[in-house]
């Protein structure tokens, strides 16, 4: 008797896979596919699980793995009626898995030979019908070998096999159960598995349509762009006589900006320290802590502006002082009215013995009505964890609002927001300030060169810098990014950095609650 059979009764549960269900796995593909390579190895099947967990299915019998289904969703676009197993599974990194798409993608189904019979594979396929449901994917796809077709290869081709198993004159075991299953053949495949013999290297492409699925409905106006116009504010430190003065030389900016019709506006780290010459305070310390006070009116003004401009603007960064703690917080105010916050996550040892600065806990992922950003500020474009986490979710446009002192300041800013453009495949758009403050201790001279930068490969310029200001003078930049780029490039570049990430071996783990996107 085998060792998956028992004498007792059966106890079935269908269940996602897990890591350490690797043993079974690798038992039963051995079992199942002895003459095409057999199991994946175990840092494949790893790679399958972390990048997808909810697509790949189990059934266990008393604990024990018997029948599996492994999935993708992919963009179908990306792949057309013509392709082959490799393509979709990227030599077993499953790299091609996008969570935007469109398809769920069958990759693997199989049933351990002592438990066939008890028509596992039907619970699984159903299994993933209510998945494509759940995630309101317009269809199931999948490229089914036809193992049957070697005893008749002699005798007709594939399409005239196909055409027969349909009208059920000849039985094909794989064929057979998946025209049972509600899916329909697209078409046949060449070379899809070429060493899949008993088919000959020929498949079928199978689809299955989720008649639940509801299109996203696309308005009239107001629809998802494809362009984003950025204008950057490479701002003059000067001294200021009031609150008002500021805003209106925060008006002047937004003003021009809005005249190009730009769709964001960003503005330096700590844009405000003019006023900082306001306050009544002998340590630095005390200053900063004051010139919070200011904040709040200062959101409330720009809040205005985004609205009266029709922009969303990337108000920089002020302190803020709630409860005895001091935070640099970067605010997004929407030309809707709304606004929120990012908090500067960590602080340079500067900023922490001069100003008693403390880091937020918190990275948020914005929607906003053109697409998905995030904001690191200033240092904390330097750790690329944050980065990468903010991506996973979806972010496009990455900004960095920052404020340095000198030219090798600037440089660790500049190159480490190349760096996240490149890893992330995404555009990086960066503003400083320029000039100086005397009256302000500890706020003596400021050096910048704002910023665009994107990926470096063909559809992009080459030194991957999209437009830069001239260094260390009061300017604007208006710069157009176009968003679909990116999307081609994730699945066409010449590398694909994030989709060849080994998630079987490494992995970025946000420790607090998964960033939400904040709209």
């Amino acid at each position: 008797m085998s060792e998956y059979a028992h004498e007792d009764e059966h106890r079935l549960t269908l269940r996602n896979l897990q890591p350490e269900d690797y043993p079974d796995i690798k038992a039963a593909m051995d079992a199942v596919y002895p003459g095409i390579g057999g199991a994946w190895t175990h840092k494949e099947y790893l790679a399958q699980i972390h990048r997808f967990p909810e697509g790949q299915i189990a059934i266990e019998d008393n604990g024990r793995v018997v029948a599996a289904a492994f999935a993708v969703i992919v963009d179908y676009e990306d792949f057309g009626d013509q392709h082959t197993y490799e393509d979709v599974i990227a030599g077993a990194r499953f790299t091609t898995h996008d969570p935007n798409g469109d398809v769920l993608y069958g990759v693997d189904i199989f049933v351990h030979p002592d438990y066939r019979g008890m028509r596992l594979g039907r619970r699984l396929y159903d299994a993933r019908k209510e998945l494509c449901r759940q995630l309101n994917l317009r269809a199931m796809i999948a490229g089914g070998r036809i193992p049957g077709y070697g005893r008749y290869a002699d005798q007709m081709g594939p399409h005239e096999y196909i055409e027969q198993v349909r009208r059920r004159e000849i039985y094909d075991p794989i064929l057979t159960f998946q025209l049972a299953n509600d899916f329909q053949v697209k078409r046949v495949l060449k070379g899809y598995l070429p060493e899949d013999e008993e088919s000959r290297g020929y498949a079928t492409l199978l689809q299955w349509n989720n008649f639940y699925y509801e299109p996203k409905e696309q308005p009239l106006f107001g629809g998802t762009k494809t362009t984003a116009r950025v204008g950057l504010v490479q701002w003059q430190m000067r001294s200021m006589t009031s609150l008002e003065e500021l805003i209106g030389q925060l008006e002047f900016f937004v003003d021009a900006m809005g005249a190009y019709e730009s769709d964001f506006v960003i503005f330096p780290e700590l844009f405000n320290l003019p006023l900082m010459a306001l306050v009544e305070a002998p340590y630095p310390a005390e200053a900063i802590r004051e010139l919070a006070g200011y904040t709040e009116p200062l959101v409330e003004a720009i809040q205005r502006l985004a609205v009266t401009y029709n922009t969303n603007i990337i108000a920089g960064s002020m302190p803020e002082y709630v409860d005895g703690r001091l935070h640099n917080v970067s605010y997004l105010c929407r030309r809707d009215g709304t606004a929120d916050g990012q908090r500067k996550l960590h602080i340079t040892p500067q900023e922490s013995k001069d100003w008693a600065l403390e880091g937020g806990d918190e990275l948020r992922v914005f929607d906003t009505d053109v697409g998905r950003v995030g904001i690191l500020v200033c240092y904390d474009v330097e750790f690329p964890e944050l980065g990468r986490t903010l991506f996973e979710q979806g972010v496009q446009i990455l900004f960095v609002p920052f404020w340095t002192d000198t030219r090798n300041a600037y440089l660790r800013v500049r190159h480490c927001a190349q760096a996240r453009a490149i890893e992330n495949e995404c555009y990086v758009a960066i503003a400083g300030s320029v000039g100086n403050l005397p009256n302000v201790e500890n706020v003596d001279i400021q050096y910048a060169q704002s910023a665009v930068f994107t990926p470096c490969d063909f559809s992009f310029p080459q030194d991957g810098i999209l437009a830069e200001s001239s260094p260390n003078t009061e300017m604007t930049l208006v710069v157009d990014l176009e968003l679909d780029k990116l999307k081609q490039l994730r699945n066409e570049g010449t590398v694909r950095n994030f989709q060849d990430r080994r998630l079987d071996l490494y992995r970025v783990s946000w420790l607090n609650d998964r960033p939400e996107p904040r709209s």
